[in-house]
C-alpha cells in the first residue's frame, strides 16, 4: 500500500518534480529516425521536428452558445478569450480535455483550440482535435446534445494536425517558437505537458513548415515512441471509448480536468474519485524486453507479477515502448505478459519525470 499512498492527493503540475521511483530517459532526445526531407539539409542542422498526424481530425464548433455548450460536456475549463492588442484578435489558446459518458468513462480525448475572432460582439469559435476514427461519432455526440442552442458543428477536412518536437535539447533557446496564428493556421504549446512540445493546425504543408523555422519532417513512429516514453495517451487505441477512466488515464496530470468548474456529463464519478484521494491504477509507460511476437501484443493482454498475480492490462505500443494500466503498488516488481506461443515478454514500468511530486 506504500505506492498507493504516494498517489494520494497528487496535484497537477506542469513540469513538476520526479516521483523518485524509476525515471524515464531524457525527453529532450533528438529525433533522427527517418528525419529530414529527400534532398534537404542534414538533420543535424534542424532545430525542430514536425510530425504530420494523419490519424487526427478537426471539428469546428462555433456560435453564440458554443462556450456554455462545450463547458457542459468537457472535463476542463474552456480557455478564456484573452485580451487583444489594438485591432488584432486575441491570441489562440488551447486546453486538453475528455468527453465522458454518463458513467464517467472517457469517450473521446481532445485538444480544444479557441481560435481568434475579431470584434467584441463576435461569437466564440473552437476547433476540436480528435482521433480520426471517432470524428463522426464525436460529431453526432455534439449534435445530440446541442438541442436548441445556437451552435454550429462541422468537420474541417482541410485542416491538418502536426506535432512539433525539439530536435535538440536547446531548441527553445536557440530557435524559440511562439504561439501564433497566420490565416487559418494555428501554432500553440501542447497543453498536456511541456515535454510534448507544440501543436500545429495548418491547411497546407508549406504553411506548416513556414510557421516552424528551421523545421524538418519526422517519422511518425518516432512521435509515438516519444509519446509512449513520456506516458502520454492519445486516441482510441490508448483510451478505449467507454473503457478508460479519466483519472486512471492521468487526466489530472495532463492539465485535462478542473475540479472547480460547473457541472458536466460524467462529473460525479471523477469528482468523487478525486476527493477520496485514492487511485489504485494508473496508465504507466512501459518498456518491453525480449523478442516480441510477430503480431505484437494484443490490447487488453493481462500483465502479471512474477508469482502470476494480476498487475494490470496492456494497452498499446510502438516497438518496445508502450502503455499499460497497472496497479500502482505492483509497478516496482518484475512484470511479464504471456504470449500466444506459450512464451512471455518482460516489461518494466517507468514513472515519467514530468509527473507531479506526490505527497503522502
Amino acid at each position: 500500500m506504500a505506492a498507493a499512498a504516494l498517489l494520494r492527493s497528487a496535484v497537477s503540475c506542469r513540469g513538476g518534480a520526479a516521483w523518485g521511483l524509476r525515471l524515464s530517459p531524457d525527453p529532450r532526445r533528438r529525433f533522427t529516425h527517418g528525419a529530414g526531407r529527400p534532398g534537404g539539409d542534414n538533420a543535424s542542422s534542424r532545430t525542430w521536428t514536425c510530425f504530420p498526424l494523419a490519424e487526427r481530425a478537426v471539428l469546428r464548433v462555433r456560435g453564440t452558445d458554443s462556450s456554455s455548450f462545450l463547458s457542459g460536456l468537457l472535463t476542463n475549463e474552456l480557455p478564456p478569450p484573452g485580451p487583444g492588442y489594438g485591432s488584432a484578435p486575441p491570441p489562440t489558446r488551447a486546453i486538453y480535455a475528455h468527453f465522458l459518458n454518463v458513467q464517467g468513462r472517457t469517450l473521446y480525448d481532445v485538444i480544444l483550440y479557441r481560435f481568434p475572432t475579431a470584434g467584441v460582439e463576435a461569437a466564440p469559435g473552437f476547433f476540436l482535435e480528435c482521433d480520426i476514427s471517432v470524428a463522426d461519432a464525436l460529431h453526432k455526440h455534439l449534435l445530440f446534445y446541442r438541442i436548441r442552442r445556437k451552435v454550429e458543428v462541422e468537420a474541417c477536412p482541410e485542416l491538418g494536425v502536426w506535432a512539433v518536437l525539439p530536435s535538440t535539447p536547446s531548441a527553445q533557446e536557440t530557435q524559440p517558437l511562439q504561439e501564433k496564428t497566420e490565416g487559418s493556421a494555428i501554432l500553440v504549446a501542447d497543453p498536456r505537458t511541456a515535454c510534448m512540445g507544440w501543436r500545429l493546425l495548418s491547411p497546407r504543408e508549406s504553411l506548416a513548415l513556414h510557421l516552424v523555422p528551421n523545421g524538418q519532417h519526422g517519422d511518425l513512429r518516432d512521435y509515438h515512441r516519444h509519446r509512449y516514453q513520456q506516458g502520454v495517451p492519445e486516441g482510441v487505441q490508448d483510451l478505449p471509448p467507454g473503457g478508460a477512466l479519466p483519472l486512471e488515464s492521468n487526466l489530472d496530470f495532463m492539465n485535462g480536468v478542473s475540479f472547480s468548474k460547473g457541472c458536466y456529463i460524467g462529473q460525479e464519478l471523477t469528482a468523487r474519485t478525486h476527493h477520496m484521494g485514492v487511485i489504485r491504477k494508473r496508465l504507466f509507460p512501459v518498456q518491453l524486453c525480449g523478442p516480441l511476437p510477430a503480431a505484437g501484443i494484443a490490447s487488453g493482454a493481462s500483465v502479471l507479477t512474477k508469482s502470476g498475480k494480476a498487475a494490470g492490462k496492456f494497452r498499446a505500443s510502438e516497438g518496445d515502448l508502450g502503455l499499460a494500466l497497472l496497479y500502482t503498488e505492483k509497478i516496482t516488481g518484475p512484470l511479464h505478459i504471456k504470449t500466444s506461443d506459450h512464451g512471455h515478454v518482460s516489461l518494466t514500468a517507468n514513472v515519467p519525470d514530468w509527473w507531479p511530486k506526490a505527497t503522502k
